[in-house]
């Protein structure tokens, strides 16, 4: 059985205070985007995980998919080994949550072909155990998410008449890099409301934590950000913690001037 892990973007990042477990309290806005994986699951002999496309780092036994088994496992002792194949195509370290996508749609497939009977919210608990954006993944609507990221509450927000485009420059960031320049703070008005705002006062009322440090660092993205909005871009945006950002227009733009360094998807 195949199904297919979809990105996100970040319209919005608050970090509002640091918890007593290290982790940090944000708000944000969670959109589905069309940039996929593909993840395959089937019965085999012994647990095992392969993958094609982008190159995953780390380890295999870290790996969100192997971790999401054995989590499983535990409370289904049934469950036969499975052989997971992994084809990466989602940008890594991009800010737009593949690794907690496949998480997410790991557990999904194997709710499916091993009939678990496990509902939206058995498969959204879970998937909070494994990362703390991973629950978004399970219904992958667009909501306001609070809490470490991993509580919401769902909005109407429909981008569709709208073309999305995302450009992804060559940096990878690391979280204590992103995080390094954070302090964090309760944002005057709640991204719960200003998201409500007609979408040509975003510019001015929506922001990003992370962009302040990260564009002192890493001058290239910030000049991605600079030349979606020359090109028409109506909002725009880094996603998370970066390295990708993303363009709202009204029409696709010809981006081919930032495609020599950078990848670039459109009408995502």
């Amino acid at each position: 059985m195949i199904l297919f892990p979809n990105a996100k973007i970040n319209i919005g990042l608050n970090i509002t205070e640091r918890r007593p477990d290290g982790y940090h309290n944000l708000e944000t806005i969670f959109y589905p985007i069309n940039i996929k994986d593909a993840l395959e699951v089937v019965a085999g002999e012994e647990l095992s995980f392969t993958s094609s496309g982008l190159d995953i780092p780390g380890r295999v036994e870290d790996n969100l998919c192997i971790k999401g088994y054995h989590m499983l496992k535990k409370d289904y002792p049934h469950l036969p080994p499975v052989k997971i194949h992994l084809h990466k195509n989602i940008p890594i370290g991009a800010g737009l949550g593949g690794g907690s996508a496949d998480a997410a749609f790991f557990i999904k497939l194997m709710n499916q072909q091993f009939k678990l009977g496990l509902s939206v919210d058995d498969m959204t608990n879970y998937a909070r155990k494994l990362g703390a954006d991973c629950a978004f993944f399970i219904e992958s609507k667009p909501v306001f998410a609070f809490e470490k990221g991993d509580e919401f509450e769902t909005i109407r927000l429909d981008l569709s008449k709208y073309k999305i485009v995302l450009v992804m420059p060559d940096v990878h960031i690391s979280t204590a890099e992103a995080f390094g320049g954070i302090k964090p703070a309760m944002p005057k008005d709640s991204l719960l409301e200003l998201i409500a705002e007609p979408i040509t006062e975003w510019r001015k009322l929506i922001k990003n934590d992370f962009e302040n440090t990260i564009f002192k660092n890493h001058v290239e993205i910030r000049g991605v950000k600079a030349s979606l909005y020359e090109a028409g871009a109506i909002y725009a945006s880094m996603s998370g913690s970066g390295a990708s950002v993303f363009g709202i227009f009204e029409q696709t733009p010809d981006l081919s001037f930032l495609e020599a360094e950078n990848e670039v998807f459109y009408d995502v």
